[in-house]
């Protein structure tokens, strides 16, 4: 594949050359520099994690320090999979480049990469350790981007298991780049991409330079379900598992509860008023 992709690059720049205007022969830098799409090319690394479905039952071992997967079915994090990869594929698909997705955790997260690679990514990165906490993933993830050079780190706005939204900010504070959250849209234009992203009661619109940080919410793109072509290719594709680096974790779980049973469902006659009313103020406490 990468040999297929040097030579389209190669072919395109070929026929490029053929249409420069002969006055342009000597000033051909100048006239590479006007041309926006040929050479912008991007570099996109694509944070993604695993996460229980949303109808998994959820329970913790004997000391409640630790989920209890038996039984569970995983998959990838939809704001991860729908929203921050599928935007990173339409950009190199609209200006070339490379997608890149990153995990960490073990072995039984490679099914879940291989998914993302069925839907478009070009390769992947998998840093072979248990995600202990926010911080710890972070770390892992940011020592990599240090080392590629990349345009954009984008992540999902959140996880939906934790629902902590902290690891996309943190790695942009590991590597000192600038951090837009909950981004819903994202346009590029050279080096530049004008991003909306949610904030309370409305939406902010604004502008940085490459590189970044994102974390990508609703609307950022649409979900993409992966062909068998793509299932087919993705199994050749690289998947490298590195070690992780030294971390002095200074978070640790103490322990987790579950949330109090809902109570039963209260019916009441439609004609009885009284008893609606008595029953919103004395058990509901809303009035």
């Amino acid at each position: 594949m990468d040999f297929i992709y040097i030579c389209t690059v190669f072919e395109k720049l070929f026929f490029f050359l053929r249409t420069i205007p002969k006055e342009n022969h000597f000033n051909q830098k100048t006239y590479f520099l006007s041309q926006k799409n040929l050479f912008s090319i991007m570099k996109l690394l694509v944070c993604v994690t695993q996460t229980p479905e949303t109808t998994a039952n959820i329970s913790f071992n004997a000391d409640n320090t630790e989920f209890n997967t038996t039984g569970v079915n995983f998959i990838m994090n939809p704001y991860d999979e729908w929203y921050a990869l599928v935007r990173a594929l339409e950009l190199k698909e609209a200006q070339g480049g490379s997608v890149t997705i990153i995990n960490v955790g073990p072995a039984t997260n490679d099914t879940v990469i291989r998914k993302g690679l069925a839907i478009g990514a070009d390769d992947a990165v998998r840093i072979n350790a248990e995600p202990k906490s926010s911080m710890f993933v972070a770390k892992q993830i940011s020592e990599y981007a240090k080392q590629g050079n990349f345009d954009m780190v984008i992540s999902g706005k959140e996880s939906i298991d934790y629902n902590g939204a902290s690891v996309a900010a943190m790695i942009a504070e590991y590597l000192d780049l600038p951090f837009i959250s909950f981004g819903t849209k994202m346009e590029v234009n050279e080096n530049i991409a004008t991003i909306n992203r949610d904030i309370e009661g409305g939406e902010e619109v604004v502008e940085v330079a490459t590189p970044f940080v994102l974390s990508a919410a609703k609307g950022m793109a649409e979900q993409r379900i992966p062909n068998m072509r793509g299932i087919m290719m993705a199994k050749r594709k690289p998947l490298s598992v590195i070690e992780p680096v030294a971390f002095d974790d200074p978070v640790a779980v103490v322990g987790y509860t579950l949330p109090s049973a809902k109570s039963a469902v209260k019916m009441v006659d439609p004609e009885d008023m009284d008893e609606l009313v008595r029953l919103l103020h004395e058990e509901a406490k809303i009035i």
